[in-house]
C-alpha cells in the first residue's frame, strides 16, 4: 500500500480535528459548506476514471462468487441494514438513514488492496468492481425511498437529482478521461502512470471534504459527540456478521481459498464516500445523515487490515479446506 492509503484513517483524522478547529473561526463554516460538494466531486471522478466498465461481461464467468457475491450486497446487506438501525438507532433517525446508506453501497475499489494484501483473486474481485457500480447507482434511490422515506423528510425529486449530479455526472468525465487518456498516451501510460495517482488523490479529496464537512457543522457536532459513537457499534455488528456468512457461503459452495479472499472483501467493504456525497445533496437540513456516513472511513480501513491478517492467518495455517489446484483437479 502506498503512504496515503496506508495512512487514509490518520488523515481523515487530521481532517475531523482540523475542521472542527476551523470551524470555530467566524466566516469559515459558510465557506465551508460551500466546499463539500466541489470536493466530493473530484473525489468521485478520480475513483469512477479508474473503473473497467468494459468488464461487466467478463465478470460472470465465475459465477458462484460474483451470483453470490450481488445477492449478499443487493439484497441481504440492505435488509441487515435496516435490522441493525432498529436494533440500535430507533431513536436517531437520522443516524440509521446514514447507517443504510452506508451499508447499501458496496465499495468499488479499495476493496481491491485488503484482496490482493491477504493473496486472493484480484482480477475477479476486479471484474465485480462494475457491477457494484451499476447496481448502487440503479438501487440506491430505491433502497432510500423503501426503507428511509419513513423516517426522514425524502422528496423523490431531490434523491433522483443528487444521484444523477454525484454520481452519473462523474462517471460520464471519469469514463470520458478513461477513454480519451488511453486513446491519446496509450494504455500502458494509462495504466502505469495514470491509475496510481487515482487513490490518493481520492483519500485526500475525500479528507478535505470531511475537514469542511466537520468545518460547516461543527456547532452540531459539539453538541451531540456521543452520537457518532453510537453509530459504531451496528457498523462493527455488520462487518462482524457478514465476515461469518462469508465464511459460511465460502465453504457452502466449495470457494478456493482465493475466491473466498476476494468474496469475502466485496461484502464486507462499503462506499461510504459516494453515500457521502448523496447525503451532502439530498438531505441538506439532515445534518447528521453525512456526519454519520463520516464513521465509514474511521471504522474500514482498520478492520478490513484485520480481516486481511485474519485471512493470511488461515492461509498460512493451511485452515481452509479447498485449494485452486484441488478443484482443478476435481473439474
Amino acid at each position: 500500500m502506498e503512504f496515503v492509503e496506508r495512512y487514509q484513517t490518520v488523515f481523515v483524522l487530521v481532517a475531523i480535528v482540523g475542521g472542527l478547529a476551523l470551524g470555530q473561526v467566524a466566516g469559515i463554516p459558510a465557506v465551508a459548506d460551500h466546499l463539500i460538494l466541489p470536493f466530493l466531486m473530484v473525489m468521485l471522478f478520480a475513483a469512477f476514471a479508474g473503473i473497467p466498465l468494459s468488464r461487466l461481461r467478463s465478470a460472470f464467468r465465475n459465477r458462484r462468487v460474483v451470483g453470490s457475491s450481488l445477492l449478499i450486497n443487493f439484497i441481504w446487506s440492505p435488509l441487515l441494514a435496516v435490522g441493525l438501525g432498529a436494533i440500535f438507532l430507533r431513536d436517531q433517525p437520522a443516524l440509521w438513514v446514514g447507517l443504510i446508506m452506508l451499508l447499501v453501497t458496496p465499495c468499488t475499489d479499495w476493496y481491491l488492496i485488503f484482496t490482493d494484501i491477504a493473496d486472493g483473486d484480484v482480477p475477479l474481485a476486479t471484474s465485480i468492481l462494475p457491477y457494484n457500480l451499476v447496481l448502487q447507482l440503479v438501487l440506491l434511490p430505491v433502497y432510500l425511498y423503501v426503507f428511509a422515506g419513513e423516517l426522514v423528510a425524502l422528496p423523490l425529486t431531490v434523491l433522483l437529482e443528487s444521484i444523477v449530479l454525484v454520481l452519473v455526472v462523474p462517471l460520464i468525465f471519469g469514463g470520458i478521461a478513461r477513454v480519451g487518456l488511453v486513446r491519446s498516451k496509450g494504455r500502458q501510460w494509462f495504466t502505469q502512470r495514470f491509475l496510481p495517482t487515482l487513490s490518493p488523490i481520492q483519500i485526500v479529496f475525500l479528507s478535505l471534504a470531511i475537514g469542511a464537512m466537520f468545518a460547516s457543522q461543527g456547532e452540531v457536532i459539539l453538541e451531540n459527540p456521543e452520537l457518532l459513537a453510537l453509530l459504531a457499534v451496528p457498523v462493527i455488528a455488520f462487518y462482524a456478521i457478514n465476515l461469518a456468512i462469508g465464511f459460511g457461503v465460502g465453504r457452502l459452495l466449495s470457494f478456493s481459498y482465493e475466491e473466498m479472499v476476494c468474496f469475502n472483501n466485496t461484502i464486507l467493504s462499503r462506499n461510504s464516500p459516494t453515500a457521502l456525497a448523496i447525503a451532502v445533496v439530498a438531505f441538506p437540513h439532515e445534518p447528521l445523515i453525512p456526519l454519520a456516513l463520516v464513521i465509514g472511513p474511521l471504522l474500514e480501513l482498520p478492520l478490513l487490515g484485520i480481516i486481511a491478517q485474519i485471512h493470511v492467518a488461515i492461509n498460512n495455517r493451511d485452515w481452509w479446506p479447498f485449494t485452486l489446484a484441488a478443484l482443478f483437479r476435481s473439474e
